[in-house]
């Protein structure tokens, strides 16, 4: 059976997103009362969602009655030690893991119901950390036009799609070169391309500039920033302060839970209360608080170098 011909709320908002797919499909939903406000606005909502990988060894809880909601548009970090849950909270977002128990919606789709899948990874792009493992062409824009082609998408609609992506960002003079002649951020940026070819809603970074150099990650976390500027919803997961700090909101992990979210500020200008679980804070917010420690009067809260230099002038 056909996802047109088995019936049911999913399949109706599916025919909608698919055959209107116009700047008014919120209000459209909402007149037909196909899903309801709360799920329009939130385009992830994650519902006591448990992960359990299981061994010949026992059982591991990965991910412990996990609760949370992203808007649509929004820019959310998670940080968290190794071990915290991180990678395999990425790996729900798109249906790579489903939930050992739990509810994850994309869009309103419950992600473990298998006739969403398609809609599912359309509407969420990954980005790992290792660019390596994630060329799969011989030439550059080979590699960017991989997903489109797996979507049957037409040929000239592709080289369109691909052209468009790698001057976003900034490659387009590299679009024949073979990948493995580019430094570690530009395979990263060709990664990120390919995502931006397939034009999905929701960008999941998984640990990005992990193994790139200073200038890479700079690179990197400004294609974010852009995307971001331009509607995307961010999901960004990093070990750098500095990168997390530059997100709308923040998910500190610990022990497959979520123990803190908020904004950037509110989590990382409690420096104690960071150091004592075992993270650093952007260098700012930690030099803020020691100069306090010797008696400066600064204001409280300072999260970036700009707003420490004003505060000291």
């Amino acid at each position: 059976m056909s996802r047109f011909e088995s019936g049911g709320t999913a399949d109706a908002i599916y025919r909608f997103d698919v055959l209107i797919l116009s700047p008014r499909r919120n209000e459209m939903l909402r007149i037909f009362s196909f899903v309801s406000e709360e799920k329009i606005l939130d385009i992830i909502r994650v519902e006591n969602l448990r992960h359990v990988y299981k061994s010949s060894s026992g059982d591991k809880v990965a991910l412990d009655g996990i609760n949370f909601s992203i808007a649509e548009g929004e820019f959310v970090a998670i940080i968290g030690n190794n071990g915290s849950g991180k990678s395999t909270l990425a790996k729900h977002f798109n249906a790579l893991l489903l939930p050992t128990s739990g509810k994850i919606f994309i869009d309103g789709f419950d992600t473990s119901d298998e006739k969403n899948l398609w809609h599912v990874r359309e509407n969420v792009g990954m980005v790992f950390q290792n660019p390596d493992s994630e060329i799969v062409a011989a030439i550059v824009e080979d590699d960017v036009a991989f997903g489109l082609e797996n979507l049957g998408i037409a040929p000239e609609k592709i080289r369109e799609r691909v052209d468009l992506a790698l001057d976003a960002v900034n490659m387009s003079d590299y679009k024949n070169f073979s990948p493995s002649k580019l430094s570690g951020g530009q395979k990263q940026r060709i990664a990120i391309a390919g995502v931006i070819a397939m034009q999905t809603k929701i960008i999941v970074f998984d640990e990005p500039t992990a193994m790139l150099d200073p200038q890479g990650r700079r690179e990197v976390l400004s294609m974010v920033k852009k995307l971001h500027a331009q509607g995307k919803t961010i999901i960004y997961i990093t070990h750098f302060m500095e990168e997390a700090a530059q997100a709308q909101r923040v998910f500190l992990m610990e022990g497959g839970k979520i123990i803190k979210n908020d904004t950037p500020r509110e989590i990382f200008s409690n420096v104690r209360e960071m150091k004592r679980l075992g993270f650093s804070v952007p260098v700012a917010a930690e030099l803020a608080e020691r100069l306090r420690k010797k008696n400066f009067k600064l204001p409280p809260k300072i999260l970036t170098a700009d707003e420490l230099a004003e505060a000291l002038k």
